[in-house]
């Protein structure tokens, strides 16, 4: 039963998204999931959901394709390696992962905008309750 909540979520979340736009993107909590999933090779399952609702993500929501994960990537080789401080406090490495994942994204998604002249995401309200949604649910995992 997990298994096909986790499926439909992953398929069926990204559109209500673009319909509801007041729901959370989760980008920081995906990408550390991926990040959970590089880490430790029992969670591949997490790679392949975390890298389907991405994809699917940035398709309903026309954003750039592949931005996310080569965000997180990014987020991975450069930032991640020295939270190894923090290694003891698992809480303290999530919630830091999470709020850099967001705002490494936000940063470059206004680049990609200023870039090629489009607005793909609005920064308003909405993605500061994102940012505090992703954060919670990392406390949930």
């Amino acid at each position: 039963m997990f298994w096909v909540l986790s499926i439909l979520f992953v398929i069926f979340y990204p559109m209500l998204i673009s319909i509801y736009v007041f729901l959370p993107l989760s980008i920081g909590f995906t990408g550390y999931l991926l990040i959970i999933g590089m880490e430790d090779n029992s969670k591949r399952k997490y790679i392949i959901f975390s890298l389907i609702y991405m994809l699917n993500l940035e398709i309903n929501l026309s954003l750039p394709l592949f931005l996310m994960t080569a965000n997180v990537l990014f987020f991975y080789i450069t930032i991640y390696p020295t939270l190894d401080i923090l290694k003891q406090c698992k809480i303290c490495v999530a919630l830091l992962s999470v709020i850099f994942i967001d705002l490494l994204y936000f940063i470059m998604i206004v680049g990609y905008d200023f870039i090629f002249d489009e607005v793909s995401i609005v920064v308003d309200q909405l993605l500061l309750d994102t940012l505090i949604v992703d954060m919670v649910m990392v406390f949930l995992l």
